[in-house]
């Protein structure tokens, strides 16, 4: 725990974070209004098209983010999570019918809505 004060919120979300697009920042948008917001981004290890370094440049400069670690496998997701001492797990809904790491260290678990048919999958496909 970084020093927080009682009534700050600790808000995480994670992913890859490859190709940046709207979904992306509506996604960041949506959850840094609710705290301080950490952003965990996959190693280069899970097949991104951009590195780690690129991907955390690019989220660390988007307005809301507070702070972006990286992780390697679903035990350090978990212990990035319980270090950031994450009360809020923002996710997209795609994930409600799914096993959500780490929500077992937090206080509530929000689905975000998908917005359009963004996606780095289809985006590198197309191309």
């Amino acid at each position: 725990m970084e020093g927080r004060q009682s009534t700050e919120i600790n808000v995480w979300v994670n992913g890859t974070f490859d190709i940046l697009h709207r979904g992306h920042i509506e996604l960041i948008k949506f959850a840094s209004q609710f705290g301080k917001l950490r952003v965990g981004i996959d190693s280069d290890d899970r097949r991104p098209f951009n590195t780690f370094e690129n991907r955390a440049f690019f989220m660390e400069n988007i307005k809301g983010v507070d702070s972006v670690v990286q992780f390697n496998s679903q035990e350090e997701l978990e212990k990035r999570i319980i270090e950031w001492d994450a009360d809020i797990l923002i996710v997209g809904e795609e994930y409600k019918d799914k096993v959500v790491f780490g929500s077992e260290h937090v206080k509530s678990v929000i689905f975000f809505p998908k917005v359009g048919n963004f996606s780095t999958t289809n985006i590198l496909k197309d191309k």
